[in-house]
């Protein structure tokens, strides 16, 4: 039985990579914030 879970690297950096939170205003939100990392 295959499991649930089929990782793949493209599709999770397309979903939550960096260009994925450049599009939207989290990176903005996350400098304003102060934070070290931006994104993972």
């Amino acid at each position: 039985m295959k499991r649930t879970y089929q990782p793949n690297n493209r599709k999770m950096a397309k979903k939550h990579g960096f260009f994925a939170r450049v599009k939207t205003n989290v990176l903005k939100k996350r400098r304003q914030k102060g934070r070290k990392r931006l994104s993972k």
